[in-house]
């Protein structure tokens, strides 16, 4: 197996990698990963090859499986009009360069993974979303909407393609957990605004875990992708398949619930409230993140037959650390 990873060194492509490389090796089966990335000198595993994005116009190197992360943190910080352009161009200009690659290259990869968020369906509240399910326009959907359009231009060459829209993702070395654990730590961890919005998570475990099982999923029986149900089917235009996956878990918690997992694991209390008006004081219009929710179901992923590790939040919490 020979695999291309945009994003391989961040939060997620990490952990995929490391996680892959240990069932390789313990079923005795050949792997080559490559991180697709700005700065080659950067620290990484030594069983992981590096390419500049200037290598990849010139390699004739085939890969079985690109996966695509890479793009700037949503969350990061304020959407500023530059910061939005920002979150653009970190997804849009590694998707292009991937897909100049795809065109020119004479052996074509089986599959590429493309990453995107549940912030595709905008906020809906407290409403059941599965793959099939509709949107509501706002910046978030707008910016996952134009990172997959650009990603199933993919399958124009024969590439089959599947989109992963990704939840709230829980570990404690990265992402919203890692940011929370300070203040939760002193005891001025809480609940934002009333806390009855709707948290879609998932645990990296179970992340990684799930991006594996899409990708042999295909892999193992070409029929798999072709004959997935309906209801996450994707248009494209051509008869390459193109299909989507919500990344979630299959309960998602309200963020009174998530406030009061982080306290009993950490053993704090939970008692303050940053309300309403000030979390959109503070974040401005990136505070929808905070305070409308998201109920993101993994239909997909489920009848497919993926088993998630981790269904309880407060148990995904301390099992993961």
């Amino acid at each position: 197996m020979n695999i291309l990873i945009s994003g391989g060194s961040g939060f997620l492509g990490s952990a995929f990698s490391e996680e892959l490389t240990k069932r390789y090796q313990q079923a005795g089966k050949k792997l080559s990963i490559t991180w697709l990335t700005r700065d080659t000198s950067q620290t990484h595993p030594t069983d992981i090859s590096m390419m500049s994005y200037d290598e990849l116009a010139k390699t004739d190197q085939s890969f079985e499986v690109i996966l695509n992360l890479a793009g700037a943190g949503i969350a990061d910080s304020r959407w500023s009009d530059e910061r939005k352009e920002t979150l653009l161009a970190s997804r849009i200009k590694p998707t292009e360069s991937l897909l100049e690659y795809i065109a020119r290259i004479s052996v074509k990869p089986k599959l590429m993974v493309s990453g995107s968020a549940i912030g595709w369906y905008g906020t809906q509240g407290v409403k059941p979303l599965t793959e099939s399910s509709d949107y509501e326009t706002d910046f978030s959907h707008k910016l996952c909407e134009e990172w997959e359009q650009l990603a199933l231009k993919a399958t124009d060459y024969r590439v089959p393609v599947a989109i992963v829209r990704t939840g709230v993702v829980m570990h404690p070395s990265g992402g919203m957990v890692a940011k929370l654990l300070l203040p939760f730590k002193m005891g001025v961890g809480g609940q934002l605004a009333d806390g009855k919005q709707i948290m879609s998570w998932i645990s990296r475990e179970d992340w990684v875990g799930a991006a594996i099982f899409i990708m042999e999923h295909h892999l193992d029986s070409q029929t798999n992708l072709h004959h997935s149900a309906v209801e996450n089917t994707l248009q494209t235009g051509n008869d390459t398949p193109a299909l989507v996956y919500n990344l979630t878990a299959p309960n998602p918690v309200t963020n009174h619930q998530f406030t009061k997992a982080m306290g009993a694991w950490l053993h704090r209390p939970t008692i303050f409230t940053l309300p309403e008006f000030l979390l959109k004081l503070m974040f401005g219009e990136m505070s929808t993140l905070l305070i409308d929710g998201q109920k993101v179901l993994p239909k997909a992923l489920l009848e497919a037959g993926y088993n998630f590790k981790h269904t309880d939040i407060r148990q995904a919490l301390e099992q993961q650390s």
